[in-house]
């Protein structure tokens, strides 16, 4: 999967699981989600950083709809596989740090968006309207692929195009910082 999605350069694109960790990015997806992949010391995870980190009440326009969601594709998850420790031990981390999130887990709703338009503020190129696809993988019901991409023409599109450059800037700046050995 990881050859599949960076091999789509003009479209952040990343594979999750169904506790909603990224295990996989190509380069703008990670550039698109920087905020949510700032923290080195965690991996990321929408739902963690929905409900934790204060930058996504910045970075998701509507983010009451991206927590109601997690929230859903969390609860299919617990559906599916109860007693997966990994999610139990999510669950608990956001039930004891997070009030929206255990009214939304109490409310037993299951609200889940596998496509249509998601709205992003960027803290380097300003807010940007996606349109989101997330694909199920063939045999593997708790892996997807989540793709966005931008209306032709569009500024969406514009900005895509500006952070990628960004990101293959930052990551060339990267590449040169490092140590030489």
């Amino acid at each position: 999967m990881r050859r599949i999605i960076e091999g789509m350069p003009d479209l952040p694109a990343f594979v999750t699981n169904d506790r909603l960790d990224a295990l996989a990015a190509n380069p703008l997806g990670r550039a698109l989600f920087a905020p949510m992949f700032a923290d080195p010391t965690r991996s990321p995870n929408t739902a963690r950083f929905a409900f934790l980190d204060p930058a996504s009440r910045r970075f998701y326009v509507d983010r009451e709809r991206v927590t109601r969601d997690a929230v859903g594709v969390l609860r299919v998850a617990a559906g599916k596989n109860p007693h997966d420790p990994e999610l139990i031990r999510l669950r608990g981390e956001l039930s004891t740090r997070s009030e929206e999130f255990r009214s939304f887990w109490g409310a037993r709703d299951v609200h889940v968006f596998r496509q249509g338009v998601k709205r992003f503020r960027h803290p380097v190129v300003g807010e940007l309207e996606l349109d989101h696809e997330s694909m199920l993988l063939p045999g593997d019901d708790r892996l997807s692929v989540v793709v966005y991409g931008a209306a032709p023409g569009s500024a969406a599109t514009d900005a895509l195009t500006l952070l990628a450059s960004w990101s293959a800037t930052a990551g060339r700046e990267k590449r040169l910082d490092a140590p030489s050995g």
